[in-house]
């Protein structure tokens, strides 16, 4: 298993006023900003916009898909700054690897990252870091 310092990944998702809805409700976050249009309106934002778990759980799932794909991974660590609400429509969600070594100890790869919720006009609306541990589906 390779796990190269500088590659990047990502994805693209497209977040609906129903999806924002769901997640909101289903993590237990009532705020009207997630559901409401007319409250939504009303607000600075002026439309509904996505919550900070949401685009968060975004984020950390690109991780998790993209390592899941070498091997087992774990989450270990995540910090997340909230710059810009993430609006209805496409969010990118992008990843860069900044440090990778392997733990003999720990039979895997402890991976530092660097990453960021884009929206469609370019601006960065969360930035995040991460580790992870990625371990060889073959060893232990």
């Amino acid at each position: 298993m390779n796990i190269p310092v500088g590659e990047r990944f990502s994805t693209t998702t497209v977040l609906t006023p129903a999806s924002i809805a769901a997640f909101a409700r289903a993590s237990g976050d009532a705020n009207p900003l997630h559901h409401d249009p007319s409250y939504a309106r009303a607000s600075p934002f002026r439309a509904i916009i996505a919550s900070g778990p949401q685009t968060s759980a975004l984020l950390m799932g690109a991780t998790a898909t993209h390592f899941s794909a070498l091997g087992h991974m774990v989450g270990v660590e995540f910090s997340f700054r909230f710059r810009a609400p993430v609006f209805v429509g496409a969010v990118r969600l992008e990843w860069l690897i900044v440090a990778s070594r392997y733990s003999t100890r720990l039979g895997g790869y402890w991976v530092d990252l660097r990453g960021r919720a884009v929206r469609p006009d370019g601006l960065t609306a969360v930035g995040a870091k991460g580790r992870v541990l990625v371990r060889s589906a073959s060893e232990r």
